[in-house]
């Protein structure tokens, strides 16, 4: 916690991350604070101004502007109150960054161009086009034994014409920068310009686990890391995963590929054997509609369990000259397919009427519109549209 004052407060608004409506507020100026502000590849820090959440921190010059949805009185005395939790997780995975990208380059050559602190995991864009196994392996190995080393990590603020500033690794200064220049170092390890916040200690750190790596634009390569806490959380996720598959799988974590693999083999023979069904059933329902002495006009079925293909198999069979048939299939409450198949004029009359009536959308061509549909439910207004088209078309159609 940490008590100061508010020096202004003026009415704004703020664009949630996720997207969706913008958010009216109050951006907050304070005589100084302990909530970072984003910015280095760190996101912002979150809290409480009194019992005001601070919903976004950013940068304003030499300024830390909170985002807040109450106002606060210029001139009064506020005490505020930092998320820890959130604050050490970024701590953990900013020291993490330095010690791999210093490591890195030590021991490979690989620079870092740019890193990104996400919420479930950490990615290092390196200079590299790729990195093997053995590589990854062995930095995993060093950055860890750092941290059983127990190396301290300590803060110096350098004056901006200082030449020792040329010996200290930076990706250079934010054009608006002013003031000292803040520099963190990894004792015997590294010297690195940087604004964001810090373990005291590499051994805060606890472990690293590095993910593997992606290719990264330009040539270049990401390498994911877990610092931490972050650590801890993915391995009881994993472990609570394998608690699943195991019951439900009723064989050891060791042999849940091999089940899964028997599983998939089982589903496509499965699925194969149903599509064949589904075809013999399709080929059966139009021949006993043609068998009928009098056939109708039109021909209408539903069907919770089908295909495009089990659809368009009857149409193939019953013949569209003559008939305009309406043929639909998924669950009745919920979306669904649906096929119009008939006499190409008809079908081109009343193919969009029927998509639009179902609340989907379609197309169509030679006597044939097809589509998806939300509203399977509605497929009683549809025939009766298509009943009434028939009993008013002339003899001609």
């Amino acid at each position: 916690q940490f008590a100061t004052r508010v020096v202004s407060c003026q009415a704004a608004e703020l664009r949630p991350e996720g997207g969706g409506e913008p958010l009216r507020g109050f951006q907050v100026v304070l005589e100084d604070t302990i909530l970072f502000p984003e910015g280095g590849g760190q996101p912002d820090d979150r809290g409480l101004i009194g019992d005001v959440p601070v919903l976004r921190v950013t940068r304003r010059g030499s300024e830390a502007v909170h985002f807040v949805e109450a106002p606060l009185e210029p001139g009064a005395e506020v005490l505020l109150s930092l998320d820890w939790d959130r604050r050490f997780d970024h701590m953990q995975q900013h020291s993490g960054q330095h010690l791999i990208t210093a490591i890195a380059e030590q021991m490979f050559g690989f620079k870092t161009t740019s890193w990104e602190l996400g919420r479930q995991r950490s990615v290092i864009e390196l200079d590299t086009p790729s990195m093997t196994t053995e590589q990854i392996e062995t930095l995993e190995r060093s950055v860890n034994q750092k941290i059983r080393e127990r190396v301290p990590v300590t803060v110096r603020e350098l004056a901006a014409d200082d030449p020792e500033i040329e010996t200290v690794r930076s990706r250079g200064l934010p054009d608006d920068h002013v003031g000292p220049v803040r520099v963190v170092d990894i004792t015997g390890v590294d010297s690195n310009m940087c604004c964001g916040t810090h373990v005291s200690n590499l051994s805060d750190l606890q472990v690293i686990k590095l993910l593997g790596t992606e290719k990264a634009k330009r040539n270049k390569t990401n390498l994911v890391f877990l610092a931490g806490n972050r650590v801890l959380k993915s391995l009881e996720q994993s472990h609570n995963i394998e608690k699943a598959l195991t019951s439900l799988l009723k064989t050891g974590p060791g042999e849940h590929a091999e089940a899964v693999k028997k599983l998939q083999s089982s589903v496509k023979l499965l699925q194969k054997n149903n599509l064949n069904l589904l075809r013999d059933l399709a080929v059966l329902i139009a021949q006993d509609f043609k068998s009928k002495a009098a056939q109708s006009q039109l021909f209408v079925l539903h069907r919770k369990e089908g295909d495009s293909e089990f659809m368009n198999i009857i149409a193939n069979e019953v013949g569209t000259e003559e008939t305009l048939l309406f043929l639909t299939v998924g669950d009745e409450k919920e979306a669904g397919l649906f096929l119009l198949a008939g006499p190409v004029e008809a079908v081109e009359n009343l193919g969009p009427r029927v998509a639009e009536l179902l609340g989907g959308k379609g197309a169509g061509k030679r006597g044939r519109f097809q589509g998806k549909a939300t509203k399977m439910s509605r497929r009683g207004e549809v025939q009766a549209l298509l009943q009434e088209f028939i009993s008013q078309r002339s003899p001609e159609i």
